[in-house]
């Protein structure tokens, strides 16, 4: 099986045909679903790019990669998901955006050079780079030589900075630069043609890669930059939607007058400020949408060129998102903190097997996280994980209809000591964590020196009331808590040796010639015996 996993930055889980929404249109995504599994309870495990990144691509938690905030490298001594793939015999190439940063220090003390192959791979979570576009390049960071940059430069977006004076602005009557920074420009079209936005050329790119690619088995990541902001699409995409189009605003009064303080603190920021207005709503949102929609058009051409190219038929189609967007909700901008518009993301899993053919078309509401599609790839590729280092489950049982769940809970984390929100707060920086922990009804979040948080999502599907203070609701925060605590206190980084390691270890010290505790050679005539018998 080859695998083709692609990734979206910032899309809801609700921000699909498939998924519920009443106008969007995603025609090709949601064949995808009909043709494959979609998991509808889908958790990452941080509300943030880099960290929730790093734990798609190593398949462990946060507290367990140490990379907790954007720019945070996880250390080079990290297995990612080419470090796994590459032990079966299969590429792992990277055509997009990993949002990750180089172990600088760590790669300098082991000797590592920033230029080699190990080095490269290191510094792309160990991806071999087919093309690296993050984007969002600023006017202090414009990278001019940057390959999409030097693409529209070719194509005749005259510029130092094409990415942002063209790519991601509009422009006015009189042909002035309107910068897509400025939400009330996210009305306006981009300054490019549609098959030269980001998100055209990445999948050209990809297709590039399709169409030279061998017999080797391979990992193709198709990492889309969009949604993500800033919310500016090109022509037909930035009008195909209106203020009709826009869903009702989930969020209560309560929520505002009454927050949380961790909830207020998120609140008080400018995004968060910005987004509780209906003018920015009305101005984003419809923009919002049309990226989504040119996402599924250039979905639907990289899914003909694996039809063109014969590889449709053995190769495992993912789709899903690193996180999603407020866009108003609970009085919030941006994402980081753990309602579902937030943390819960669309994934779509197409397994093109007649192994799968009893689940083809279905909706999976099993508890399902982000760190999952590690061991599932590894399976998927013929490997066994190594479940001493992989804290995921294999979603492959659910995908064949062997199981019908992997997990009682799901767990996100999230460390806020970069946002302002400590300093209102006014909490030490070790203290600023917060954690989530969600079963099949309710979800908590602890926030280091407040009360927690808790929602009861059968009852109150859309989290406006808070329980975490109600003392009706004490024992299911308390219990909880306790399975919180419970997986604080695993083993997170026990990553040298396996549980067959371990076995195979026991009677080590009889096997070797170390007798300690014997009193004759009886003794230690039937210790070797036993040792020997149970072939330790």
């Amino acid at each position: 099986m080859n695998i083709l996993f692609l990734m979206v930055d910032q899309l809801r889980y609700d921000y699909l045909g498939c998924t519920g929404h009443k106008t969007i249109k995603t025609p090709n995504i949601d064949a995808l679903a009909r043709q494959g599994v979609r998991f509808d309870r889908a958790y990452v495990q941080s509300p943030l790019c880099g960290p929730s990144r790093m734990s798609a691509y190593t398949g462990r938690y946060c507290r367990s990669h140490g990379a907790t905030f954007n720019g945070t490298p996880i250390g080079v001594g990290e297995l990612t998901l080419g470090d796994h793939l590459r032990l079966v015999g299969m590429d792992t190439v990277l055509c997009g955006k990993t949002h990750a940063a180089p172990d600088k220090r760590g790669m300098q003390r082991l000797g590592i050079e920033a230029d080699s192959k190990i080095g490269r791979r290191i510094a792309e979570c160990g991806f071999d780079v087919w093309e690296r576009m993050d984007g969002e390049f600023p006017a202090t960071q414009p990278d001019p030589n940057n390959a999409y940059q030097i693409y529209l430069r070719s194509k005749g977006y005259d510029s130092d900075n094409p990415w942002h004076d063209f790519a991601n602005s509009g422009e006015d009557s009189d042909g002035k630069i309107l910068s897509g920074w400025q939400l009330q420009n996210a009305t306006k079209p981009a300054r490019i043609a549609a098959e030269d936005s980001e998100t055209a050329w990445l999948t050209t790119r990809a297709m590039d890669y399709l169409d030279q690619v061998g017999d080797m088995p391979w990992c193709l990541h198709v990492s889309y930059i969009k949604p993500h902001w800033p919310y500016v699409a090109p022509a037909p995409y930035h009008q195909m939607y209106g203020p009709e189009d826009i869903q009702p605003v989930v969020r209560s009064e309560g929520e505002h007058t009454d927050p949380h303080p961790v909830l207020g603190a998120f609140q008080a920021e400018r995004v968060g400020r910005a987004f509780s207005r209906a003018e920015v709503r009305e101005a984003v949102i419809p923009a919002y949408m049309g990226l989504i929609t040119e996402i599924d058009d250039q979905i639907g051409r990289l899914i003909a060129q694996l039809e063109t190219t014969g590889q449709r038929d053995n190769t495992l189609i993912v789709f899903t998102s690193d996180h999603g967007d407020y866009l108003g909700d609970h009085w919030l901008g941006e994402k980081e903190l753990f309602h579902d518009a937030s943390v819960r993301v669309p994934l779509i899993v197409v397994d093109p097997r007649a192994e799968a053919m009893a689940t083809r078309g279905t909706v999976c509401n099993a508890l399902v996280e982000a760190i999952d599609l590690v061991p599932t790839f590894v399976e998927y590729a013929g490997g066994e994980p190594r479940t001493e280092i992989l804290e995921g489950k294999s979603l492959k049982p659910l995908i064949q209809g062997q199981a019908t769940e992997v997990r009682q809970h799901v767990f996100s984390e999230y460390d806020y000591c970069f946002k302002s929100a400590r300093k209102k707060l006014n909490q030490p920086i070790g203290d600023c964590r917060l954690a989530m922990i969600c079963d099949d009804q309710f979800k908590l979040i602890h926030a280091e020196g407040f009360r927690p948080m808790l929602f009861d999502l059968k009852k109150d599907p859309g989290e406006l009331t808070d329980l975490g203070k109600s003392l009706d609701h004490k024992e299911i925060c308390d219990n909880l808590m306790e399975q919180l605590n419970s997986w604080y206190r695993q083993h997170h980084n026990k990553t040298m040796h396996s549980n067959a390691d371990i076995v195979a270890r026991e009677n080590g010290a009889v096997r070797r010639g170390i007798y300690l505790g014997f009193w004759d050679q009886e003794e230690i005539d039937e210790a070797a015996q036993l040792a020997a018998s149970k072939n330790y």
